[in-house]
């Protein structure tokens, strides 16, 4: 296992800003936010020139790709595809072993979820690339065994674990073990059990990180554990300390 800085820390500034931010933080490896609707790279952007993007993640002092959380934003089936496989093209081509993407809301049904999700991941495999989508409230993952029925009826699917979901709000419990087994990436910050602690200064919440490495080595987890404190909407404490105070802390840890 290793640490890395996701990009959407800094998600208010442009791609090469948040990466010189990571870099003075002394990261070698982020995570990059493909968000359609972001202030960084965008999918439509990767789709007009895959080998522009590459360039671009390589643009980073020192710091080397390793997965990417992407939010497309498309009318069409066929226009979500296609920005999806030049993603996944991208990922190849930048060695990014994981691709995160999220999960439907409730409204849609489970078995049209399943559907969805089948298609990017056999998208995904064309390229070799892990399809995951994150444990969030108010989809088909907000409680574990809900995200577990998931990954069974969508073979190949992994899981991004977002501990904070499974900490606060109204599906918090203290046991998801039954998650680690299809955990292919996971997001990181400090989080609390009581209203508006969905995101808290590094030692202020709940999140107990020892036993997540912990279980993430019983399961031969060895990709990223990715440093997500997010600075939309604005925090009522300076980010970069605190992306700098989880850092040394989760390396503390492994």
């Amino acid at each position: 296992m290793f640490v890395a800085c996701s990009t959407r820390c800094f998600g208010r500034q442009s791609l090469e800003e948040a990466l010189q931010t990571a870099a003075e933080l002394r990261f070698t490896k982020f995570e990059a936010a493909i968000h359609e609707k972001g202030n960084q790279l965008k999918p439509s952007e990767v789709a007009a020139d895959v080998h522009e993007a590459a360039e671009r993640l390589r643009a980073g002092p020192g710091l080397v790709p390793v997965a990417f959380h992407v939010e497309i934003d498309a009318a069409e089936e066929a226009e979500y595809h296609r920005q999806f496989k030049a993603i996944c093209r991208l990922a190849r081509v930048s060695a990014v072993p994981v691709v995160t993407v999220t999960p439907s809301g409730l409204e849609v049904p489970l078995d049209c979820e399943v559907k969805r999700l089948s298609k990017l991941v056999r998208l995904g495999d064309v390229d070799g690339i892990n399809v995951c989508v994150p444990t969030l409230s108010g989809t088909h993952t907000q409680t574990p065994e809900q995200a577990v029925e998931l990954c069974e009826k969508v073979p190949g699917l992994g899981l991004t674990l977002d501990p904070s979901h499974y900490t606060a709000g109204p599906h918090a419990t203290k046991n998801y073990d039954a998650v680690y087994p299809y955990v292919r990436h996971v997001a990181l910050r400090d989080t609390g059990r009581g209203p508006n602690q969905f995101q808290v200064r590094v030692g202020q919440g709940e999140v107990e990180y020892g036993r997540i490495i912990q279980q993430l080595g019983r399961c031969g987890y060895k990709l990223s554990l990715s440093v997500e404190m997010l600075d939309q909407p604005p925090p009522p404490f300076p980010i970069a300390p605190e992306v700098r105070k989880l850092k040394y802390l989760l390396e503390s840890l492994l």
